[in-house]
C-alpha cells in the first residue's frame, strides 16, 4: 500500500518550510488547502497517495464549484494540490502526477487602480509637518511612492539599508531577493527630516534600545508594521477626499507614471524587482487605458 495521503501532505509542507523560502502566510494557505483536499478526498474513501486519479481531481475541482468559492480562490486550492502531487513524483510515491492536465477556472487580470499623478503629488503632502508621527509618514509615502516598495519592504527597511548620501536603498523583495533602488529627492529630503528627529523621539517615548535597527518605528519605539501603513494611508486618503488607495496602490501608480513619461518596461521591471517581465507588463495596458482615455476626451472625431 502506498503512503497515507495525511502523511504525503505533512511530508509535503515540511518540505516547503524548510527548503523554499515561502511567507508564513503562504504556508499556511497550503496547508490550509491541502487539509480540505485530505478531508473530501477521505469522504471518498480515498486514503493513499497513489490512489489519487485524474477523475477524483476533477470532481474535487466541481465539489469546489459547487460550494461558491471565488475562481481565484478555486484557482489557489487547485495548485496546492497540483504542488503536493509534483513533490510526490519527486519522492518517488507515484509515477506521475495526474495534475498535470488538470484544469482550473481561468483567472480574469483586473488592471491596476492607480492614482492620478496630481493626487499622488497631493497625498504626499498630507501629513502634517509639526508633529513626529506625520513627519514619519510623509517620509514613508515619498520612500513608497518614489521608489515603488512594497509594504512589506517599506517595513523591514533597517537603517543600514538606506544610503542617503549616494541616494540609494537596498531592498529585500520576495524570496529575499536584494535589489538597489534610487530615492527621489523629496524622499531623501522627508527622511533626512525623519532621521533628526521623528525617529529618535520614537526611540526615547518607547523606552525602546537605541541599537533599534528599524528603520521606520510607531510610537512605542518599535518597528512599524504594514497595517499601521494601510490604517495611515487609508486616512489621510479619506480625510482629503481622494479616491482610496493601498500602499501597492502606490507602487502600481508608480509603475504607471515612469510608463507615462517614457520609462523603459524592463528598467521598470528591475526598480519593482519583477523576476518576469510578463509580470511588469500589465502596467503598459494601464498606460494604453489611459491614453484611450484622454483621446476619446479630447479628439473631435474619437
Amino acid at each position: 500500500m502506498g503512503k497515507s495521503l495525511t502523511e504525503a501532505t505533512d511530508g509535503f509542507i515540511r518540505s516547503i518550510r524548510a527548503e523554499r523560502d515561502l511567507s508564513p502566510h503562504t504556508i499556511a494557505a497550503y496547508t490550509s488547502d491541502l487539509a480540505q483536499f485530505v478531508e473530501w478526498s477521505a469522504r471518498g474513501q480515498i486514503l493513499t497517495i497513489d490512489s489519487i486519479d485524474r477523475r477524483h481531481l476533477r470532481r474535487f475541482v466541481g465539489y469546489l464549484g459547487q460550494r461558491s468559492y471565488a475562481r481565484r480562490t478555486i484557482a489557489r486550492k487547485v495548485s496546492a494540490v497540483r504542488s503536493l502531487l509534483r513533490w510526490a513524483v519527486l519522492h518517488d510515491l507515484i509515477g506521475s502526477s495526474p495534475a498535470e492536465d488538470l484544469g482550473a477556472p481561468k483567472l480574469d487580470r483586473p488592471l491596476p487602480k492607480i492614482l492620478k499623478a496630481e493626487d499622488a503629488a497631493r497625498l504626499m503632502e498630507l501629513p502634517p509637518d509639526d508633529d513626529p508621527v506625520g513627519i514619519r509618514d510623509r517620509a514613508l509615502l515619498e520612500l513608497l511612492y518614489g521608489s515603488g516598495l512594497r509594504v512589506a519592504e517599506l517595513c523591514s527597511l533597517d537603517l543600514e539599508d538606506l544610503e542617503l548620501r549616494h541616494g540609494t536603498v537596498q531592498v529585500t523583495g520576495k524570496g529575499r531577493k536584494e535589489r538597489r533602488v534610487p530615492i527621489s529627492d523629496d524622499a531623501r529630503a522627508a527622511l533626512e527630516r525623519y532621521l533628526d528627529g521623528s525617529r529618535r523621539s520614537f526611540l526615547e517615548s518607547g523606552r525602546a534600545q537605541a541599537a533599534m535597527p528599524a528603520l521606520f518605528l510607531n510610537k512605542r519605539g518599535r518597528r512599524l508594521d504594514p497595517r499601521s501603513v494601510r490604517a495611515s494611508l487609508s486616512r489621510y486618503a479619506t480625510a482629503d477626499g481622494l479616491p482610496p488607495v493601498s500602499p501597492h496602490g502606490l507602487r502600481h501608480s508608480f509603475a504607471t507614471h515612469l510608463l507615462d513619461a517614457g520609462a523603459d518596461l524592463r528598467v521598470v521591471q528591475e526598480l519593482l524587482g519583477h523576476e518576469n517581465l510578463a509580470t511588469t507588463e500589465i502596467y503598459t495596458h494601464v498606460s494604453t487605458e489611459r491614453l484611450r482615455e484622454v483621446y476619446e476626451q479630447s479628439h473631435p472625431r474619437a
